[in-house]
């Protein structure tokens, strides 16, 4: 789909308790004492300028350990809740996509940009981005407006900080726009294109000069 005229939808995705003080997965980076105020503040800025706002929640099978529909970790963080919508998802995988009428909701509304904000960026707004740019929609990821946290598993360990730096990098180099909040609002204000860069690109730059 052509850059030139984006039509935008914010995707507000997860920000449930689970993620915040006295949930069972805080995020770490950026804070989310970062985070949220800038998700807040793009969906005021979306309300502002008559952008659709998609909210998304996850709930996960009944007896699994986090997300759980009907308490208060799987609800929607307040600042969040209070804030109109247009459209609310709920899944139960990663992707907004998957199970959902997520698709339909933006064929019907004419979107081929959406905006993701929310969490977690190598996760769920990860399968989000990809399945989006694979079915031809345009994807803008604002980078201080999600998070991640820290790993350690049998393949190694990795902070939130690298966690969120390497998947932004990647999402840059060809699946999405990165960008900050703030750019994002002045963008959308001014009805324009943010570009994403290329594969070939990112690559050169990252080479040592032979």
């Amino acid at each position: 789909m052509s850059q030139s005229v984006p039509r935008r939808a914010l995707i507000v995705i997860d920000a449930q308790n689970e993620y915040f003080a006295g949930g069972g997965l805080p995020i770490e980076y950026p804070p989310v004492e970062e985070s949220l105020p800038n998700i807040t503040r793009a969906m005021d800025a979306a309300r502002a300028a008559s952008t659709p706002v998609v909210v998304v929640r996850h709930h996960a099978p009944k007896g699994a350990p986090v997300f759980q529909a009907n308490t208060r970790n799987g609800e929607l963080h307040a600042e969040v809740a209070r804030r109109p919508h247009d459209h609310l998802v709920t899944k139960t995988f990663p992707s907004v996509f998957t199970g959902t009428d997520f698709a339909d909701w933006l064929h019907r509304h004419g979107i081929n940009t959406i905006s993701v904000a929310g969490y977690m960026t190598h996760n769920c707004n990860a399968s989000t981005v990809y399945e989006a740019m694979h079915r031809g929609l345009n994807v803008e990821v604002l980078s201080d407006a999600t998070g991640a946290l820290p790993y350690a598993n049998a393949a190694g360990r990795a902070s939130a900080e690298e966690i969120h730096r390497v998947f932004s990098v990647v999402f840059h180099s060809n699946f999405a726009a990165v960008v900050s909040t703030d750019d994002w609002i002045a963008a959308l204000k001014g009805g324009n294109a943010i570009e994403k860069d290329n594969v070939v690109m990112s690559n050169r730059r990252a080479r040592p000069t032979l």
